[in-house]
């Protein structure tokens, strides 16, 4: 899924006034703490690269987390926008959305990455 998709598709699914901007940063968010609390602390990591989306981003760019799980990128937008509109209600139902496939994503990356070997240290 690429950033213009999962924008497109979270409007679609759940009008809102927030800019294009604000989208593609929430995304980065989220790409970013994929990057850092699941894809660096198993092998493998220094394949993947991520760097920060900002507004020259291109929005053809592909997101971090593939099929079947990119649903988590509709689900956390969809958890952003509630939030930003203080509808506290829908965000709680959004966030409880966005932490299942986020914890479903995470289990399947475990099963099928080595985590990365720490090295022992001896303290005198």
């Amino acid at each position: 899924m690429t950033i213009i998709e999962a924008i497109s598709l979270a409007d679609t699914l759940k009008p809102n006034d927030f800019n294009q901007l604000d989208k593609v940063r929430w995304l980065s968010n989220l790409d970013g703490l994929i990057k850092r609390s699941i894809i660096d602390t198993h092998e493998g990591s220094e394949d993947i690269q991520f760097s920060e989306y900002n507004e020259s981003t291109p929005l053809d760019t592909v997101l971090l987390v593939p099929a079947p799980f990119e649903d988590i990128y509709i689900k956390w937008l969809e958890a952003q926008i509630d939030y930003h509109n203080n509808d506290y209600a829908r965000y709680n139902i959004s966030a409880t959305a966005y932490n299942t496939i986020y914890h479903e994503y995470t289990k399947h990356y475990k099963e099928h990455h080595m985590p990365k070997q720490r090295l022992s240290r001896f303290l005198f």
